[in-house]
Parts: structure tokens; C-alpha cells; sequence
């Protein structure tokens, strides 16, 4: 029973048209601070702009779920964070919540960080290993945030095909169902890294720390998406859009839909023009 629950909640979480899934992050306050954060500073409106463009899943802490979403139940899957690093020690990620909570809360996933190559990559793992054994028996898909950013990777090398590989494999032994990581920078050496665990596992992408304009945006997304990447987890580049809820629309056919770079600039011209999000 549990294993079928699990099936039942990847099922929400994964597109059936285009197997991809679109999940939109919200949770970056605890680990970067909240006055540069201009785009989830008032949480509720980022939240229902983010949500009038439909995408799969919105991933969030307990605290943030519980006070914004009751208006929403139904529109997206919750994936409940439930770890994060701090400001002062950015290469550690502590467990601050609870499978049972995300269950009782209705949410489709639990979502945990973990930076590799680092000195605490040991404590990490074996905090990972036991909330993997526990999603496993509860029927609960297990997300992971992991980046090659660890005190022993220089700064270059953070999107290297091996470490972002050695990401991927790692989570994929720790039992984690779906694992979010950077972009190596071109869809030949993102195809390697994600060669390296089994066609089941997927493998999602964050919004990219090389990316600085719209344009480098939708070119990864299209890229990653054309060589195998299972999918987005992004949060900054859209909640800091002009236009959010235009922008998770567009995503959202550029990712399900398929649509070139060049359709999905038309797209986003149309609906900031128009306003008409509810057609799309």
C-alpha cells in the first residue's frame, strides 16, 4: 500500500503529456535572508500569482503552507521542505520538520537539501538515509536539493559534469525519487551527468546561477529539456519576473508543451500585453 501511495502522489507531481514536471520554490528565506528577497516578501501575493499560472507543484516550509494556502487546496502539489541551511553556514542543511507532517498536511512530496563535497556532506547523508527509509514505508516521493558547492569544490568547478553527476548518483543511492541540481552549461554534458542513475530516477534543474537574462533562462530550460532533464524547480528568476503569473505560463508550454524559445518569447509579449492568463 504504501509503495502505491507513493505512485499515486508522483502521479500529481509529473505532467502525463510531456513526463516533465514544473515545480516553482518559494522556501529561500531561512537560507538567504528575506530583505533581498523582494519577490516572496509578501508570501500570499507571490503565492497566488505563482499559482494562477497552473504549474505542478509549489515547494514551501510548513509555516509558509499552513498560513497561505487554505485558498489554494487543490490547485498544485505541495512539496514540504523540510530543510534548509542557514546564511552563516551555507554548505549544511538542517532537518527542521517531519514526514508525518508533510503527510498531514496533504502534501504530494517531502523536500531536503544537501550540499556534497563538503565537510558536512557524512551528517547530511545520514540524516537523508533515514528520512528516505521513512518515505519509502509511508508512501512519501523524497526531493532533494543537491549541489556540488562543499568546501572542497572551487568555484568553477560547482557545474562540472562529474560533480553534478556525482550529485545525482548520490541521490539516487540514497533513495531519493526525484533530485534537483544545476545545469552543467550544455545539453552534451547534462546528458553524461544524468546517464549516471537508471531512466526511472528523475533529474530536475534549479534556475541556474549562470543565468542572467531572460533569454539565458528559456535557452537552458529548452536544452535541458531536449537532452533528458526531467524537469524545473526554479524559484528567484520567476517570482522576481515582472510579470509572475505570465512567466510560470510560459514555462509551463515551453516545458509541457514543447514550445521553441522563440514561441514561448511570443507567448510571454501576448500576456503581459494582454493580461488574458486565464485562456492559457
Amino acid at each position: 500500500m504504501a509503495m502505491l501511495g507513493k505512485e499515486v502522489r508522483m502521479s500529481r507531481l509529473v505532467n502525463p503529456k510531456s513526463n516533465k514536471m514544473m515545480a516553482i520554490t518559494v522556501d529561500h528565506a531561512i537560507s538567504r535572508g528575506i530583505a533581498n528577497m523582494t519577490g516572496i516578501q509578501d508570501i500570499q501575493s507571490a503565492i497566488d500569482k505563482i499559482l494562477r499560472g497552473k504549474p505542478d507543484a509549489l515547494t514551501m516550509t510548513k509555516g509558509i503552507a499552513e498560513h497561505c494556502m487554505w485558498k489554494h487546496v487543490g490547485e498544485a502539489s505541495i512539496l514540504m521542505k523540510i530543510s534548509n541551511p542557514a546564511p552563516a553556514n551555507l554548505t549544511r542543511d538542517v532537518v527542521f520538520g517531519t514526514v508525518d507532517e508533510a503527510i498531514r498536511m496533504g502534501a504530494d512530496g517531502v523536500s531536503v537539501g544537501a550540499i556534497t563535497m563538503g565537510d558536512f556532506q557524512g551528517k547530511q547523508f545520514e540524516e537523508i538515509g533515514k528520512i528516505s527509509e521513512e518515505c519509502m514505508r509511508k508512501g512519501m516521493p523524497l526531493i532533494g536539493h543537491v549541489y556540488p558547492k562543499g568546501e572542497n569544490v572551487p568555484l568553477q568547478e560547482r557545474t562540472a559534469w562529474e560533480n553534478i553527476a556525482y550529485c545525482v548518483r548520490s541521490a539516487c543511492e540514497l533513495g531519493m525519487d526525484i533530485v534537483k541540481t544545476t545545469y552543467t552549461g550544455d545539453p552534451d554534458s547534462m546528458a553524461k551527468a544524468i546517464s549516471c542513475v537508471p531512466s526511472s530516477f528523475r533529474v530536475v534543474i534549479q534556475g541556474g546561477d549562470a543565468c542572467h537574462t531572460l533569454d539565458d533562462y528559456l535557452n537552458m530550460i529548452r536544452d535541458a529539456m531536449d537532452c533528458g532533464v526531467g524537469g524545473v524547480t526554479m524559484g528567484r528568476f520567476i517570482w522576481d519576473y515582472k510579470d509572475v503569473t505570465a512567466l510560470v505560463i510560459v514555462l509551463r508550454y515551453l516545458i509541457h508543451e514543447k514550445y521553441s524559445v522563440k514561441e514561448a518569447k511570443e507567448l510571454l509579449e501576448h500576456l503581459e500585453n494582454k493580461k488574458d492568463y486565464d485562456k492559457f
